[in-house]
């Protein structure tokens, strides 16, 4: 079954930033379409894309004429056995009016006119649709971190965090860190498989160096407060409104120890709540 939601509201009041949020987990999202469309475009879904099981669908009041077809037509589709559900996003009529002093854009009823007029026709407008609302959100007072915790808590299939995800990238220092690291840690401190003979030419993935680097004290130890710092960082990650990390970890060739190490920690995080892979920039030069 497909989930729909309509993301409604308030101009001002944070429907781009929603619908952003709800792309990134996943969902694939259409703005400002007609409403007369909408049924159309929910069996194009249903027929022809059944890979995509989440679609949100923005609209505005620049869809006046649909707005007031919207309840009806919710109605219909639902008795025919379609899921929707209503996101409302409300805001104090001063705050609003602050946001586009400050963005310097135009109300979209505001034409020539002034923008608290066209704020309190916007609300009388919209108030049907508030009305069918499943959720209800005030940005009054919210920053985008706070936003963010909302719609996690609204739309995420579970409070786990599934939707962020982590990459864990080996590399070598001798070619440069990589540009996208969020978090970077050096293992050159650990023993160097490389001036063993029969290991030089062996990687991280090869058991035998899996196992030199990490029966030294220093790489357990490393390890295990590598991963409790990570365990904390991501969830205060999640509240600044970040969905993703890279975790880089370096040595000198990108083949030996960070690879172990990127192994290591890869496989200790497997139990935790977040997408997960893995890769070695340079373990084939």
């Amino acid at each position: 079954m497909i989930r729909f939601v309509i993301v409604t509201g308030m101009s001002g009041a944070g429907r781009s930033s929603v619908l952003k949020m709800l792309e990134d987990m996943g969902y694939f999202c259409v703005d400002n379409l007609p409403v007369r469309l909408v049924p159309k475009l929910t069996k194009v879904f249903i027929g022809e894309y059944k890979s995509i099981d989440k679609v949100v669908l923005g609209i505005d009041i620049r869809n006046l004429q649909g707005l007031s077809e919207l309840g009806d037509m919710m109605e219909a589709m639902k008795e025919a056995g379609y899921r929707f559900e209503i996101l409302f996003l409300e805001a104090d009529s001063s705050v609003l009016v602050k946001r586009y002093k400050e963005t310097r854009r135009n109300h979209p009823l505001a034409l020539q006119g002034r923008v608290d007029k066209a704020i309190e026709a916007e609300r009388k407008e919209l108030a049907p649709i508030k009305e069918l609302a499943d959720y209800i959100l005030d940005t009054s007072h919210m920053l985008i971190r706070d936003l963010k915790q909302e719609i996690d808590k609204i739309f995420l299939d579970t409070s786990e965090y599934r939707s962020f995800f982590v990459t864990i990238l080996s590399f070598g220092f001798k070619y440069g860190i990589p540009a996208d690291s969020d978090l970077v840690f050096d293992v050159r401190f650990l023993p160097n498989p490389y001036y063993i003979p029969e290991l030089k030419h062996q990687t991280g993935n090869d058991k035998e160096v899996y196992e030199y680097v990490m029966t030294s004290g220093q790489a357990m130890i490393f390890l295990n407060q590598l991963y409790e710092m990570i365990k904390f960082l991501i969830p205060n990650y999640i509240l600044e409104g970040k969905n993703q990390i890279v975790i880089s970890i370096g040595c000198t060739g990108g083949k030996h120890r960070s690879v172990t190490i990127a192994n290591a920690l890869s496989e200790k995080m497997q139990d935790l709540p977040y997408g997960l892979k893995t890769e070695h920039r340079d373990i084939g030069k």
